[in-house]
């Protein structure tokens, strides 16, 4: 198969209404900008799988104004010792974009299919090829489903209601750490684990702290039941001596007790002297204490579980 190396790649979403501000917020850390629409293009390749909220990537090695031009294009496209099959992505609105019904797609996808040379298997298919239209334009190239690897991480052995969601937890470790690679990592409050869990699964190199000996007990024993590895230990942000690229604070939170706003501080003052880039989350807006520690406030959203709110702080 010899084409030419995609300069496009095309990423649909899945909307989730009371995380639409931390989709876009998540957008903006792996591609720079962001869209209303629950679709993007970008010149980055980005695993879909990293996100809770992408649904295909698409690479695309050909555009057309219509399925009768792009059925021309993909003429060109010879595949040698693999088989093949070609789905259509417009099974949801896509942008402004309507649906295209099954039988629809159906028939679309065996016209282009069946101008391909090569061996299609509808079944067992080496190279899945994807079909888009949005806007009135054909794409057409390699298609890459997001797998939801977060919802394994849903059903841990410890777990507590106020922790914060596998999809949010996901979510704010790509705005925290959209460059993984020679990123050392930190989450000083870390619960049970959730973020580490997400964090480590994206292979990012990051260690775990709290002050509960219980807490980091079940932390260790929901990384070890996903089969990750890393530290965690028992103690407070304050001891942390060791100098981080970025935190992850998930302030900490239950039903029977809040911090004072001098151990938020604290908290957040600390933060600012073991990392250069640390993201905070908290039930209520703190812009004032992070200002007040130093920080300069790169990117906010809010999302929402329940009947919680949480505020997700980007500083440097």
């Amino acid at each position: 198969m010899k084409v030419n190396q995609p300069s496009k790649f095309i990423y649909t979403y899945i909307h989730h209404p009371d995380e639409y501000e931390l989709r876009r917020m998540e957008m903006r850390a792996l591609f720079g900008y962001d869209t209303e629409d629950n679709y993007i293009i970008s010149e980055r390749c980005i695993d879909p799988s990293r996100s809770p909220f992408m649904e295909d990537r698409l690479e695309v090695f050909y555009e057309a104004n219509s399925i009768e031009e792009l059925e021309q294009l993909v003429k060109e496209l010879t595949i040698h010792g693999n088989t093949y099959k070609v789905v259509c992505l417009n099974k949801m609105d896509i942008g402004k974009t309507k649906k295209i019904h099954h039988p629809e797609r159906r028939k679309i996808e065996r016209q282009i299919g069946l101008s391909i040379n090569g061996e299609p298997d509808l079944n067992n298919p080496s190279i899945i090829f994807g079909l888009l239209n949005i806007n009135g334009r054909w794409y057409f190239g390699k298609a890459t489903k997001a797998q939801s690897i977060w919802r394994k991480h849903l059903h841990k052995p410890s777990s507590y209601s106020t922790a914060l969601s596998t999809r949010v937890a996901r979510a704010i470790v790509n705005i925290a750490i959209p460059e993984p690679t020679g990123i050392r990592a930190i989450d000083p409050c870390c619960g049970i684990g959730t973020v580490l869990i997400e964090a480590l699964s994206m292979n990012v190199d990051i260690v775990g702290r709290d002050i509960s000996p219980f807490v980091c007990m079940g932390a260790r024993k929901n990384i070890a039941y996903f089969g990750y590895e890393t530290t965690v230990t028992k103690g407070s942000i304050a001891d942390v001596a060791e100098h981080y690229d970025v935190a992850i604070v998930d302030l900490p939170y239950n039903i029977y007790s809040h911090l004072s706003l001098e151990e938020e501080y604290n908290i957040i003052r600390h933060a600012r002297r073991i990392a250069d880039r640390v993201l905070f989350v908290a039930i209520k807006p703190i812009e004032d204490l992070v200002q007040k520690a130093g920080f300069e406030i790169k990117d906010h959203a809010v999302a929402k579980k329940s009947n919680f709110i949480r505020h997700i702080l980007l500083c440097e």
